[in-house]
């Protein structure tokens, strides 16, 4: 499958341009350690895993850049743009809290336990784009692609892995920028992620043959033994 290669570099530029905007404009300053590391530690994520997207599994790397489909559900379109505008809110209000009013500061001990966290939060991540070709932004049937459902690697512990990295990379990316207050928004967050699993596992019920039985199998949906 050709890639739109234009596309994913503007996603890129886009995406860096709001991160910096969220981050630095309400600081009021760019001499922010923290925020640095945690942008050049999520671009290096994103740059790697579209390397190896490019070259192992361009069909989901060209999924991955589909933001909104005509195929997807009402509901899913509504709760999707608020889980895609929410982190630069979540951002700003943490670049607040750290470099302006320090509101909540965390322990230099913290951010170095953080920091481990966001890193294997991006390893989650990456393990459920490598065993899952069909991981699409949107919930939208993908008869087109010959959707099937996936039981292997982090599949077999918990039916939804890369929500879990998500999950992960929520609550350590407030201890990376020094916000506690932060991890009250992440909470937020998590919650809607949350109800946006249970909504698209109703889709796959009903529109991915084998859905049910896998589920009945999988009994846990982010977190092993927890929920």
């Amino acid at each position: 499958m050709q890639v739109d290669l234009g596309k994913q570099v503007l996603e890129f530029v886009g995406f860096f341009i709001a991160f910096c905007l969220a981050l630095f404009l309400p600081a009021g300053t760019t001499a922010w350690a923290a925020g640095w590391i945690f942008l050049a530690l999520f671009c290096c994520f994103y740059v790697g895993v579209t390397a190896w997207l490019y070259r192992h599994s361009p069909g989901l790397m060209q999924e991955r850049l589909t933001l909104f489909s005509p195929e997807q559900p009402r509901w899913d379109r509504i709760l999707f743009a608020v889980l895609l505008v929410f982190p630069f809110l979540w951002l700003a209000f943490m670049s607040f809290d750290a470099t302006r009013f320090h509101w909540s500061p965390v322990p230099l001990l913290l951010h170095a336990l953080g920091t481990l966290l966001l890193l294997w939060s991006f390893y989650l991540i990456f393990i459920a784009f490598r065993e899952n070709a069909f991981a699409s932004a949107v919930v939208r049937p993908q008869d087109d692609r010959s959707q099937v459902v996936i039981t292997s690697g982090p599949y077999r512990r918990v039916r939804h892995p890369m929500y879990s990295g998500i999950l992960v990379f929520s609550l350590a990316v407030p201890m990376v920028l020094g916000s506690w207050y932060g991890e009250v928004c992440a909470l937020l967050f998590i919650a809607l992620l949350a109800r946006r699993a249970v909504m698209e596992e109703k889709e796959l019920r009903e529109r991915l043959p084998g859905y049910d039985a896998y589920a009945a199998q999988v009994r846990y949906r982010f977190v092993p033994h927890v929920w």
